[in-house]
């Protein structure tokens, strides 16, 4: 295989992603891995990937440089548990390694000796479905496929349960997982149940974010400095959700910077569960310029421009011990407000006092140990090899 292919045919799992349902009734699940025989030595390129999507929409990621794997949606990172991605990384490093015996598996079996030639070996699996009336998913295919330099090489036939081997150097492998009944069996029941219980799982994820996107308010107002003839101009966004927001502070249309003097408080949680973020500069009282605050929160479809109108936060001193009573009771207030409803929801979720409710987070982990268990134990017995 010349170079020029190799290269072509490292960008496939970007085509892969558009194949599947396009329809608004229609899901997806597909997991990618591709595998190179040597390093190719080109920025971004890695020698072994792996990426999980979701309706062609990337969720996941791994690859041979950072060996981690990684959520690549919101919804991912905050929906599972820390459990989930400390398996997947497992599970994503022990086929880095099955890949890399089958590489050589292959090159042998097709008398390639040209070590100066990278050689390429992809897998993809997974799920397609339609959604019932009643908001259920109804399996329509899966798909398992394997392909070396650029070319079909394996692939299950999930209708008939066997493995079809378009090229006479696949036959061994055809053989060979034709006669372990127990992988075929799990491959389908793969295909067609399990890999249809996490689209559907991650389906629901992703609608539960879109319903529950919380709009920002957005405030810009002036602070006085106790000296000097300068002030703080500070930009605030509060009460959004999902995370993931833009905000910049402009003066006459100009964006300013940490050149400017910005500074930012970075997204930080509130205490319900929604999000907020501070941005603020110095400047001079004396300025008159046009100052604005332009916020962009895609998930809550908001793109806000609130323009300053030069008026001044006021902060009140009050006089003697009273400031000190006043905040001896604004941090009782807020010990009372924030830590008894977090502790009732740690003792709700099972992570202090008894063990009467349990969380949805240590069952989900609990049941995703076990698959992962079970998965490993096929794929180690069973398709050991090629």
């Amino acid at each position: 295989m010349n170079f020029t292919k190799t290269w072509i045919f490292l960008f496939l799992p970007f085509l892969w992603m558009n194949v599947g349902p396009a329809g608004g009734d229609t899901h997806s699940l597909h997991y990618i891995y591709t595998a190179l025989s040597k390093p190719v030595g080109l920025p971004g390129i890695h020698q072994f990937t792996a990426m999980g999507l979701l309706d062609n929409r990337m969720i996941d990621y791994f690859d041979s440089e950072h060996q981690k794997k990684v959520p690549k949606q919101e919804w991912m990172r905050e929906r599972l548990p820390a459990d989930y991605w400390d398996k997947g990384t497992q599970s994503r490093k022990s086929k880095q390694q099955w890949f890399k015996v089958n590489i050589g598996i292959l090159m042998e079996r097709m008398r390639q000796n040209d070590s100066s030639t990278p050689h390429v070996l992809q897998w993809m699996h997974g799920c397609e479905a339609e959604t019932n009336p009643d908001g259920k998913l109804r399996f329509v295919r899966g798909m398992d496929m394997y392909n070396y330099d650029g070319n079909d090489f394996l692939s299950f036939d999930d209708k008939n349960g066997v493995w079809v081997a378009p090229i006479p150097e696949a036959q061994p492998t055809k053989r060979k997982w034709d006669g372990v009944q127990v992988l075929k069996e799990y491959t389908k029941g793969y295909l067609e149940n399990e890999c249809i219980d996490w689209l559907s799982k991650f389906v629901n994820y992703e609608d539960k974010q879109l319903r529950s996107a919380s709009k920002p308010d957005v405030y810009v107002f002036g602070k006085k400095v106790k000296e000097g003839t300068n002030l703080i101009l500070t930009c605030l966004a509060t009460g959004f959700y999902p995370k993931d927001i833009e905000l910049w502070i402009k003066r006459n249309g100009r964006v300013l910077t940490a050149d400017d003097g910005l500074k930012s408080s970075g997204v930080v949680p509130n205490n319900d569960e929604t999000f907020q973020r501070r941005d603020y500069v110095e400047i001079l009282k004396s300025d008159l310029s046009k100052f604005s605050c332009e916020v962009v929160h895609k998930a809550s479809n908001v793109n806000v421009i609130s323009v300053w109108d030069h008026s001044m936060f006021i902060d009140p001193e009050p006089p003697g011990n009273m400031g000190i009573i006043i905040g001896v009771v604004a941090v009782i207030l807020v010990l009372v407000i924030v830590g008894v409803p977090l502790v009732l929801i740690l003792k709700k979720r099972g992570i202090i006092g008894g063990d009467g409710n349990k969380s949805g987070g240590k069952v989900f982990s609990f049941l995703q140990s076990l698959m992962w268990v079970k998965n490993q134990a096929l794929n180690e017995c069973y398709r050991n090899s090629i």
